[in-house]
């Protein structure tokens, strides 16, 4: 595929990535206004969230094992039409099942395009500078998606109501779709040589389904409740069931051996560790705003905004920053951003401003973000062979998603802990909770900066010389 195509073809992808962060984000402002028009109860509320994170979670190494075997434009395809179909139903519900329901599906949607248009990344552009650049690119469409669905939310809710918020996603799947057969490969589909692994597809998909029911649920219920321990424990013996499957089956779904790369493992575990101290800001710094601050639901979106920006910015020269200094030393930068963006957030006040309180920490997780998120991708498709690519995606993205499920369900807890115990005055009472939560927050930061030392990559992990680019990219060693 010619330059010019694959660049078309990138657009299209992170496009289709910034709609799917912005549909993650973008109905926590909503949430209230469809808690008033159809008389849904807190609980039932928060599952309006919840439901697209549970089947989100739960299919996409499923979803990215099915690019492999399946084709990637197919299952790509497929899942913005599931997402468009299940988006309408959104709109058009009148009644909390229903709505719930769509937002179910709406997860199963999104969990097939998310993790085939990674594996299609990772298959138009070769492991490399232009593959640096490519992520970098879907990095910033990812940042600007999560920060753009709180202003979204805040202005279509504000002016059309929450029924538009789900348009939105139809307008937007029906666009993506169109140029879909002719700027991205149709492959050559591995299944048509190999058979399908339904047991192990069948065991993992409900375990990692109840795994994060599980998170979601101790988030809402506590961790001792119930159903938060009967939902874990079926998920650890599911997961286990699928690691003896896939000693036994002929054709397993995920190799044991892609899992013993310690290489992947590792830029697994900092993927996981990044999205639990991030994620959880962009909701609960909206919520510092329109709670503590009191801003309305518009301008608590458009204070994100700069970090935005920022984001997008040092996401289009991350590759630049890893070419000059190496992977390992650019991540760890990354973390340590992440832990002093975190930590000053959290020296918040109740009679604080944006300017003094907020923006200067986000700015700074607004340069920590993309470092940490491209370093990562980088690092956990350095190894990926032939017929291998969805496999990695759907194993990145499930790393990423229940981190910041797990953060989000542990930070707010957190908040609301500390919130509770406190005697002081409302607003100071939520302060202390949020203030304790960001500081709570960098911990994950703190605990990936060693983690980074070990990484080794098979590629080369050198500085470049700037006149010496070309040549860099065909070098084989061991950092």
């Amino acid at each position: 595929m010619a330059a010019a195509d694959r660049r078309r073809a990138l657009v299209l992808l992170a496009c289709t990535q910034f709609v799917l962060l912005l549909d993650t984000s973008i109905i926590n402002v909503a949430a209230p206004s469809i808690g008033d028009s159809l008389d849904i109860s807190p609980a039932q509320l928060s599952w309006v969230a919840n439901a697209y994170l549970v089947s989100f979670g739960g299919l996409l190494l499923l979803s990215g094992r099915a690019a492999d075997l399946l084709g990637q434009r197919g299952v790509f395809m497929a899942g913005l039409g599931v997402l468009t179909a299940a988006s309408l139903l959104g709109a058009l519900a009148d009644h909390a099942a229903l709505l719930i329901a769509a937002r179910a599906v709406q997860g199963v949607g999104a969990a097939m395009a998310a993790a085939a248009a990674f594996a299609l990344i990772l298959t138009l552009f070769e492991d490399g500078p232009e593959r640096h650049r490519a992520l970098g690119v879907f990095a910033a469409m990812a940042g600007a998606g999560g920060a753009a669905g709180t202003v979204f939310g805040g202005v279509l809710t504000s002016w059309l109501g929450w029924e538009s918020t789900f348009a939105l996603n139809v307008l937007a799947g029906a666009a993506l779709m169109v140029p879909v057969p002719r700027l991205l490969p149709a492959g050559t589909p591995a299944g048509r040589e190999r058979g399908f692994d339904v047991p192990g597809a069948a065991a993992v998909t409900a375990g990692l389904g109840l795994l994060a029911y599980a998170v979601v649920n101790a988030g809402e219920a506590g961790w001792g409740s119930a159903p938060t321990l009967v939902a874990g424990a079926a998920a650890v013996l599911l997961l286990a069931a699928f690691v003896v499957i896939e000693r036994r089956v002929p054709h397993p779904l995920v190799p044991l051996a892609v899992l013993g790369r310690p290489t992947l493992r590792l830029a697994n575990v900092l993927a996981a560790l990044w999205q639990m101290s991030l994620f959880p800001m962009f909701f609960l710094v909206s919520l510092y705003l329109q709670a503590v601050l009191g801003y309305e639901p518009v301008l608590g979106g458009l204070a994100l905004l700069p970090l935005c920006v920022v984001v997008v910015a040092v996401a289009f020269v991350a590759d630049r920053l890893i070419g000059r200094f190496c992977l390992r030393p650019v991540m760890a930068a990354g973390f340590a951003l992440v832990a002093v963006g975190m930590a000053w957030q959290s020296l918040l006040s109740a009679d604080g401003s944006f300017a003094t309180d907020v923006l200067p920490p986000s700015l700074v997780l607004g340069v920590a973000l993309p470092l940490v998120s491209i370093t990562a991708n980088v690092a956990a498709t350095s190894d990926t062979g032939e017929g291998e690519a969805g496999l990695a995606s759907g194993l990145l993205n499930t790393s990423q998603q229940f981190g910041s499920v797990l953060g989000l369900a542990v930070l707010s807890g957190v908040a609301a802990a500390r919130t509770g115990a406190s005697s002081a005055a409302h607003d100071i009472a939520l302060t202390e909770g949020f203030g304790t939560a960001f500081l709570v927050g960098a911990v994950p930061a703190v605990l990936a900066l060693p983690l980074t030392l070990l990484l080794r990559l098979p590629a080369a992990d050198v500085p470049a010389p700037p006149e010496a680019d070309t040549v860099v990219e065909h070098r084989r060693a061991v950092p």
